[in-house]
């Protein structure tokens, strides 16, 4: 509640001018936590006359209270009252009030392109990693604005050119304005058998159960008895946790692990962190931080103290990569490859290494803001821009092979049963040049490559 309270106390104080809001708080409306009150105080221009210079106040600002209680309405559902108020009252209870409901016509009134670009500039102003390249890029777009590039566009068109406008400053692939179908009506919790969401699955719909299987699309042992994950996605683990567990509980046994991340396009940093802990023997390996602009807080991540199951450790990992691996999946390679805990295989990785929210604009609108920056204790940076490179550069497409190809040659230098020596010298004969073009193993088909014993998904 407190992190909240200050998210929205500053974005608040963004949408009015300056001096116009003194502070915001964030209140419970009573015995039920999911049913919030936003107050918003003013500073009162005639303290003799607290009510009319509420009035004042409001007739002033109406556009400014009005763009507030829909913004509300869009992000923050909980919110079933906004309240505007004198700041200083003796007696709060007694103090003027201004009270607008949780209206939900609101939300689906049809924004002028005017409209969009202004909301859209607040909240790149109010939430974007980056302040300076944050004002230098709507001081860009509002000039744009006021020449009239924006107008009589279409939203699809809209959100086109603005996202390109924001990307010549700011060069930002996670900072875009999206359109996106429209939002269901409310509904109260889930419960057995309910639409949920998939938490840091990119795409997913509210569909019953976990059609994606959590981001792991594939487990298998390989011939030679290494493991293979094929991991798409990398949602929390308070979703993902028990079908992580068990990928790890089928793989526990290998003699060497690659973990497929070509096709991953991110998710959660408490699901790398969970992803990460089953590599390393306890809770002392610190991982990485987030550093959040908007609050000021820096979030650590260290590996777990407990996981589920059995963790794999002292083996070798390979880590599958290409230009599509991107955010969490990103986050999870460039971690490994600092701690020496893994090889990066594969092409040099898309580059965005900033956590982002999706903020409402309007019903169909959204813009998606990076609000924060990794930071990784080892290197001091990230990999925003640059991407993460490869211990072994190759084509996405040969990945597989030449990861394949140093798990068994590790197979064939220690001390393994016969049958599995044979399987392995067997499986690495008859794999192509590692730097050929010709890759016969897992690739990016998924789950149309062959193999023995695999387990696959479900």
């Amino acid at each position: 509640m407190q992190h909240l309270e200050r998210m929205i106390d500053q974005e608040v104080k963004l949408r009015f001018p300056a001096g116009a809001v003194q502070r915001a708080a964030v209140l419970p409306t009573g015995d039920d936590p999911d049913d919030l009150l936003v107050r918003v105080f003013i500073a009162a221009a005639d303290p003799d006359d607290p009510q009319r210079a509420l009035d004042a106040w409001a007739q002033a600002h109406a556009a400014g209270m009005k763009r507030l209680r829909r913004e509300l309405s869009l992000r923050l559902r909980e919110t079933s009252r906004l309240e505007f108020t004198v700041d200083g009252a003796a007696d709060l209870q007694a103090a003027p009030q201004i009270m607008m409901p949780d209206d939900p016509a609101l939300t689906s009134e049809p924004l002028s392109p005017r409209e969009i670009v202004e909301t859209t500039v607040a909240l790149v102003r109010a939430s974007y990693v980056f302040p300076d390249r944050a004002e230098q890029a709507a001081a860009a777009v509002e000039a744009r604005l006021a020449a009239g590039d924006y107008d009589d566009l279409d939203e699809a068109v809209l959100a086109e050119r603005l996202t390109g406008h924001l990307s010549e400053v700011c060069a930002d692939k996670h900072l875009r304005v999206r359109t996106m179908p429209p939002r269901p009506a409310r509904a109260g919790p889930a419960g057995p058998g309910r639409a949920r969401r998939h938490p840091g699955i990119p795409g997913t719909s509210d569909l019953p159960g976990h059609p994606l299987n959590y981001g792991i699309l594939r487990v298998e042992r390989l011939d030679g008895n290494v493991g293979y994950l094929d991991v798409r996605a990398v949602p929390p683990p308070e979703e993902a946790g028990p079908a992580i567990a068990a990928a790890m509980e089928l793989v526990k046994g290998t003699y060497a692990l690659i973990i497929d991340l070509r096709h991953n396009h991110g998710g959660s940093p408490h699901g790398v962190a969970f992803w990460c802990s089953y590599l390393f023997p306890g809770a002392d390996t610190h991982l990485g931080d987030i550093f959040r602009a908007d609050t000021g807080e820096t979030t650590q991540f260290w590996t777990l103290a407990y996981v589920p199951g059995t963790r794999y450790l002292d083996r070798p990992v390979y880590l599958l990569t290409s230009h599509e691996t991107f955010s969490g999946g990103e986050d999870l390679c460039y971690t490994l490859q600092a701690q020496g805990r893994a090889q990066v295989i594969g092409e040099t990785t898309g580059g965005g290494a900033h956590p982002t929210r999706m903020i409402p604009i309007s019903e169909t609108l959204a813009v998606a803001v990076p609000f924060a920056r990794s930071v990784n204790p080892i290197t001091g940076t990230n990999w925003q821009g640059t991407g993460v490179v490869p211990d072994t550069a190759v084509p996405a497409a040969e990945a597989y092979d030449v990861a394949y190809c140093q798990a068994l040659r590790h197979v064939l230098s220690i001390t393994v049963p016969p049958p599995v020596a044979d399987e392995a010298r067997a499986a690495l004969a008859e794999l192509p040049d590692s730097t050929g073009p010709d890759s016969t193993g897992p690739d990016s088909t998924g789950p149309d490559s062959t193999g023995p014993d695999s387990t696959g998904p479900g």
